[in-house]
């Protein structure tokens, strides 16, 4: 494939950014620029010569600009194979001249949902002419250049300048490549709307969804994989892949993957007190609230300090000095806040390795939205996990009431059972968690590995007792069976809560009035696999 000297360009575009310096670069190669509209507007007001596209087309623009460019002498000039015999005597016969170059963007589709715009607003901004006119250039690649995105014009013309006013083939080529994840991308939101929100449909027939690649990361979970971060085109909400940053190596994709989950958690308490998060390979390891961010630290600190040596931290609360210079004590992979004070700052840059980012505002744990996951073959997708529980919807089943403070201890080993991996069990004693246990084959070894864990902290910091005692443990489901509400009894914990719902719920109930314990029933199920 030869270059293709450029001698026509269709410029159309709702995104004005850089248009006027690349018209005048355009014509300053000599080349005949065609327009539509606003743009032909804008390219007149930089003081430079246009051709509406009515004139190329004998046709006035008309029904409010819908029909314009779908006409035979745009996509005949497009679509044309100029070593064609026959292609070459149709356009002669018909008077259609060649199009070279194309400069579209589409109509601002996602902007216009994302500010609440009414539904014949909404429609009024899906593009018709301009996709065609992309998809038309796309297929003609061989003869005919592309450009979808404002960013990609330096290159444009800087590649022209270097060839003559000429544009190779590989650079069409790819710009081509460009064109299409363009108009899919869009086809896509379009899809999404309709199916979400105009139509109501939770799982629609046909799930279209599209991401841009934010950066290509070092390797996957292990060094023989390959990984990349991807960002939803469209409305979307924020969290660690919108996070700014500040300082630090690049992120891996273990990092993003524990991040996540340690801003997840964190956001369950972002109208709380102030609260720190500890996780490692995507379980908490310890969660505590505190009167300040260095107390609550501390606490979750003490919870497992073992496994916190290399964890991601995150918090609730703009991130002060002397909470990050306590941080800064261990080696921790990343930190995540809202924001970071000069002091904080001062303190991190120290650790040149730990990476701070800042997230702003948190996610709003109730939002809406799709878990997808793969399976061989296929993949599940299913509504997130924004299941909250609140005081009044528990149900008390034993004898003893659980006290004001028990049952604010079994809220938060809750929350925090609800992101720890199943079976998980969550001792935790005044907004403390005392002990976790994660990803266990049975519920009764989550128990016991939660009460180890505690017992070595009390070893570790002498304490006269666990910090299990006196506790309320969370179990993410039902215990199928009394032993593992057994190994939370030896623990020293003096309330339960669970969602209940075991057929040997009786004999549940029954142990843990025996023991003196009171338990709650949530009537809601928190698995995380």
């Amino acid at each position: 494939m030869t270059d293709v000297k450029i001698k026509r360009a269709l410029l159309s575009v709702s995104d004005k950014t850089g248009l006027a310096e690349l018209g005048a670069a355009l014509a300053q190669h000599g080349v005949e620029l065609v327009s539509t509209g606003g743009t032909a507007k804008a390219l007149r007001d930089a003081g430079l010569d246009v051709m509406d596209i009515s004139d190329l087309t004998g046709f006035p623009e008309m029904m409010d600009g819908r029909v314009k460019t779908l006409h035979p002498k745009v996509h005949g000039g497009l679509l044309a194979v100029r070593d064609n015999p026959e292609h070459v005597a149709a356009m002669n016969a018909h008077e259609i001249g060649a199009i070279d170059l194309v400069v579209v963007n589409l109509y601002p589709f996602a902007q216009t949902v994302a500010k609440g715009a009414d539904r014949d607003e909404i429609i009024e901004n899906i593009d018709i002419g301009g996709p065609s006119m992309v998809r038309s250039a796309a297929k003609n690649h061989a003869s005919v250049a592309i450009v979808t995105d404002p960013t990609d014009y330096a290159e444009l013309i800087a590649a022209m300048n270097e060839t003559g006013g000429a544009i190779t083939y590989d650079f069409r080529r790819r710009l081509a490549a460009k064109a299409y994840s363009a108009t899919a991308s869009y086809d896509a939101m379009i899809s999404q709307w309709f199916a979400f929100a105009d139509q109501q449909q939770f799982f629609p027939d046909t799930l279209a969804i599209t991401a841009k690649r934010g950066e290509e990361l070092r390797y996957g979970e292990n060094p023989h994989q390959k990984a990349a971060l991807y960002i939803p085109v469209g409305p979307h909400g924020r969290g660690i892949a919108q996070a700014e940053q500040l300082q630090g190596k690049e992120l891996s994709y273990n990092n993003y993957n524990d991040a996540d989950a340690a801003l997840e958690l964190v956001s369950e308490f972002r109208d709380g007190p102030p609260t720190v998060v500890i996780v490692k390979h995507a379980n908490p390891c310890g969660v505590a609230t505190g009167a300040t961010l260095l107390e609550a630290y501390k606490n979750a600190l003490e919870c497992d300090s073992v496994s916190a040596f290399g964890g991601i931290i995150a918090v609730n609360r703009p991130l002060d000095g002397p909470t990050a210079e306590a941080m800064c004590d261990i080696f921790t992979e990343v930190v995540a806040a809202p924001a970071a004070d000069d002091a904080a700052r001062a303190a991190f840059a120290r650790k040149k390795n730990l990476r701070l980012l800042i997230t702003g505002d948190l996610p709003d744990p109730a939002r809406n939205g799709l878990n997808i996951k793969n399976i061989a073959g296929g993949y599940l997708v299913q509504s997130r996990d924004n299941g909250r529980v609140t005081q009044d919807m528990l149900k008390v089943v034993t004898k003893r009431q659980p006290t004001t403070q028990e049952l604010e201890d079994c809220l938060f080993a809750w929350t925090v059972a609800k992101h720890t991996k199943s079976n998980a069990i969550v001792y935790a004693k005044d907004g403390v968690t005392a002990g976790i246990g994660a990803g266990q084959m049975n519920r009764r070894d989550s128990a016991r590995i939660a009460a180890i864990k505690a017992k070595e902290a009390a070893e570790t910091y002498g304490w006269a007792a666990s910090r299990t005692v006196g506790s309320a443990v969370a179990s993410d489901a039902f215990f199928p069976f009394a032993d593992g509400l057994l190994a939370a009894v030896e623990a020293g914990a003096t309330a339960v809560i669970q969602p209940g719902g075991s057929i040997r719920d009786d004999e549940v109930v029954a142990a843990a009035d025996e023991a003196g314990l009171a338990m709650v029933f949530t009537g809601v199920r928190h698995f995380r696999h």
